[in-house]
């Protein structure tokens, strides 16, 4: 980037330059960021009659283009500019556009003072630099491959491990070592103590293929169980002669010439996952009752269908390994917090079976009674923190017992579950995968910089930190887009925010994640087909229940239910479904239907968003979003227009009004500010619904744009309605255009995002991960420590200090 600044100072562009940022200093504003310093540049350009090729393709224009932020001081300009995904200057441009590199610590000091003119002393304020932890550890150096983890991860540590040594002995032990560990409830699988070394192993591996020739691939491994056991081989691996004839040869060939593939190959086989702890702590976790209740919504869908899923895959795979009928019985437990004023939901039960499931329990853990006016009931996920710690330790104890032993993977869900999960894992020494789902700090705007203004409601103090420590902590963490790690060209990533930030008189990021780091892998959620599935399959549709269902949706008079009567119920129906929050923006969608004429003129709004009155609601957000529709409802005449249903549907219910939507050539909206990923979507989507998302977040990597659905800015109510006008036009004059696109979003979902994909890919990372754990050299002690340290005397206090404030309530 100093080569293009210099290129812009050392040419007639300087001028434009200067002029550019002198409009800037006319403005109250001191922080600008990307989105305004576009529109700001484009103004420039407009009133100054540039050329099209002078604002997009010019020096100047290309360097606009990459800046993210410019920040105003008396003197001078700080730009903040990122040249390419996951990588950062910053520089000092005087008014004269003399020009110098920035450190981060500069950078960090600059925006304290922008906040409140606080410039710490030198050596005054925490530093946080998690960079050293990953200088020896492998890194990925194409962006592209970030979000690839394990597949660099094995090939990297492979290459090392089967090169240690040229006789392979190194590898073999470590083989020998890490297949001796297998068992279950005492049960031992794969090897035993009749195979003493790694030359011992080499050998019987040889004599046992020789044995399985006189088998036919479909001969049952109880046929053959004992002979094998007489050899050495115990159970695991595989069902019949040829699946275990497969698997034998797998580690043969690692034996004589190891690569990277096969090894993998190898791992996906191996039995060595029975027990998996889910984590999803705040919110009410239930399987009825719950949707739509504050902090209750797509999370509870994702960890219910996961964990069904995992099951399913788990159980298939114990029966390819060969272990049926031998008492093997993979175990699944969601933890979360039990809540004793359960309001009619089953929160308040210790243990419930997750329908459709053989042995998948929700295990609630209550928080301690520090004050039961406050443990008693929910608990925003703002104000969660200071019962986490004892939330894990009485977890511990409850695990053990439930399980029976250790779980071989925990999983959390979102800052909370992460952060439990990481005092599990390091009680346990269990492998911990992080699911964030959403990192707030991408949610609000400047939520790091003005934190202290903030606190009060978000408590983002707390949240941050327990982010930076789980995040650095985990084995490997699960994203579902590459995006949500380090965003587009474009914009920064969910994660890639967490690298340099400042919490003004609390802490200096320097160095908070590696992005390179191969602990990130992308593996998107998929959809329960049970429910969600194209609106052309009638043979599994519900059709004794659509008449209520289009009661419901289009005429129902229930006040308790329903607000708005539709004029003319037989227009097409623009549909979203969401929780009245900010973030989520359906009074967005509907100012943006109140604000076209041409949207009113031919079709109708539906919105299904949980609740109707302010005095049913106890969440400050979720009030001022009813109010405000209540006035965009009032303030543009939508009556007879639009409906509201404050309703929480089941899943069946769910994906049969999807369906009716369908039906009538509907549409689905999903008009949030932004977006980690976008279940909702995949469900609209499978079942045949035309897409309209938000293109900020996930949404923008499941939508290809104007191919299978479209994306929208929600910051631009007209131009997202002139988008849905211009594709009903196109219905109107191509009729089957509606149907084309329905089709290749239900292409879209089942060729990526399908829970069998996902669940194969997560238990094919815990596998390698957890081999990987065991074998490798590579220390993480050290980095572990540093996030206890972290923990301890950063975290622990400020979450102390919330619990006195709610000691008083």
């Amino acid at each position: 980037m100093i080569d293009l600044i210099e290129s812009i100072v050392s040419s007639n562009e300087k001028k434009d330059f200067q002029q550019f940022l002198h409009q800037l200093r006319q403005q109250e504003k001191r922080y600008w960021l990307r989105n305004d310093i576009l529109t700001a540049f484009n103004e420039y350009c407009s009133r100054l009659d540039k050329p099209e090729p002078f604002c997009r393709s010019s020096n100047l224009g290309q360097l606009i283009y990459y800046t993210q932020e410019i920040i105003l001081e008396s003197e001078c300009f700080c730009l903040v500019v990122r040249p390419k995904i996951a990588t950062q200057q910053t520089f000092r441009l005087t008014d004269d556009l003399a020009y110098e590199p920035m450190t981060v610590q500069e950078l960090l000091d600059l925006r304290d003072r922008l906040v409140n003119c606080y410039h710490p002393e030198e050596g005054d304020l925490l530093e946080l630099d998690f960079q050293p932890f990953y200088d020896y550890s492998p890194v990925i150096r194409d962006p592209k491959n970030i979000g690839k983890g394990v597949q660099f991860l094995n090939r990297y540590l492979s290459s090392k491990l089967f090169q240690a040594e040229q006789s392979g002995e190194k590898w073999l032990e470590a083989a020998f070592k890490f297949l001796s560990l297998h068992h279950y409830n005492g049960f031992q699988l794969l090897i035993n103590d009749r195979i003493r070394n790694q030359r011992q192993l080499s050998d019987r591996v040889k004599a046992a293929l020789a044995f399985m020739e006189r088998y036919p691939d479909a001969e049952p491994c109880a046929n053959f169980r004992f002979e094998l056991q007489v050899m050495g081989f115990e159970a695991g691996w595989g069902n019949t002669a040829g699946r275990v004839r497969e698997t034998l040869e797998l580690l043969d060939a690692l034996i004589d010439s190891p690569d990277n593939q096969t090894l993998e190959t190898f791992l996906s086989r191996i039995p060595m996952l029975f027990r998996i702890v889910l984590v999803s702590v705040h919110g009410w976790f239930g399987q009825q009752g719950v949707l739509g209740r504050p902090d209750t919504g797509g999370q509870v869908v994702y960890v219910l269908d996961q964990a069904r899923s995992l099951e399913k895959q788990l159980q298939e795979d114990m029966v390819l390994a060969g272990l049926e009928g031998l008492g093997i019985e993979p175990k699944i437990v969601i933890l979360t917090r039990l809540i004793p004023n359960s309001d009619g939901t089953r929160c308040n039960e210790r243990l419930e079976k997750v329908y459709g499931t053989d042995n998948v329990w929700i295990l609630r853990i209550p928080f301690r009674e520090f004050n039961p006016n406050v443990t008693q009931n929910w608990i925003s996920r703002f104000e969660i923190w200071p019962y986490l710690e004892t939330f894990a330790l009485d977890a511990e104890r409850e695990l053990l017992a439930e399980l029976r032993g250790r779980p071989d993977l925990i999983v959390g869900n979102y800052s909370d579950g992460n952060l439990v999960a990481f005092l599990l894992a390091r009680k346990l020494k269990v492998t911990q995968c992080n699911i964030a789902h959403a990192l707030e700090k991408s949610k609000y705007l400047f939520s790091n910089l003005y934190w202290q203004d903030m606190e009060e409601d978000y408590r983002f103090s707390l949240q941050f930190t327990a982010d930076l420590i789980a995040m650095n902590a985990a084995n490997f963490i699960i994203s579902s887009t590459y995006q949500e790690i380090v965003g587009t060209p474009d914009s920064v990533g969910q994660y890639e925010s967490y690298k340099c930030f400042t919490m003004p008189e609390l802490y200096h990021v320097v160095s908070g994640i590696e992005l390179f780091s191969p602990k990130f892998n992308v593996v998107p959620p998929g959809v329960n087909e049970n429910f969600f599935f194209p609106y052309t399959n009638t043979q599994d549709r519900l059709l004794g229940e659509r008449e209520r269902l289009e009661d419901l949706l289009f005429t129902l008079e229930d006040p308790d239910r329903a607000i708005g009567k539709l004029e003319d119920p037989n227009k097409r129906p623009i549909f979203s479904l969401a929780r009245l929050d900010r973030i989520k923006n359906l009074t967005g969608l509907a100012e943006c239907f109140g604000k076209s004429e041409a949207l009113q003129a031919t079709c109708n709004l539906i919105l299904v968003a949980g609740k109707l009155r302010v005095e049913d609601s106890n969440d400050r957000e979720e009030i001022g979003e009813i109010e405000k529709l209540y006035h965009i409802i009032d303030c543009y005449n939508l009556h007879g227009k639009i409906r509201w249903l404050g309703v929480m549907l089941p899943k069946a219910d769910a994906g049969e009004i999807y369906r009716i939507i369908a039906d009538r050539g509907g549409i689905f909206v999903q008009p949030a500010l932004f977006e980690a990923f976008g279940l909702t979507v995949l469900e609209a989507m499978i079942t045949g619904l035309p897409m309209f998302a938000t293109e900020f977040g996930g949404p923008k990597e499941i939508i290809q744009n104007r191919v299978n659905g479209f994306l929208i800015n929600p910051t631009h109510p007209e131009e997202m309605a002139e988008t849905i006008i211009d594709f009903l036009s196109k219905c109107d004059r191509h009729p089957d255009y509606w149907q084309e696109i329905s089709r290749r979003a239900i292409e879209r979902v089942y060729s990526h995002y399908t829970w069998k994909i996902h669940t194969t890919s997560l238990l094919s990372l815990a596998r390698i991960y957890g081999f990987w754990n065991y074998t490798s050299k590579e220390n993480r002690e050290e980095l572990l420590r540093y996030t206890e340290t972290l923990f301890y005397l950063l975290f622990k206090p400020r979450a102390q200090s919330l619990l006195e404030q709610h000691m008083q309530r």
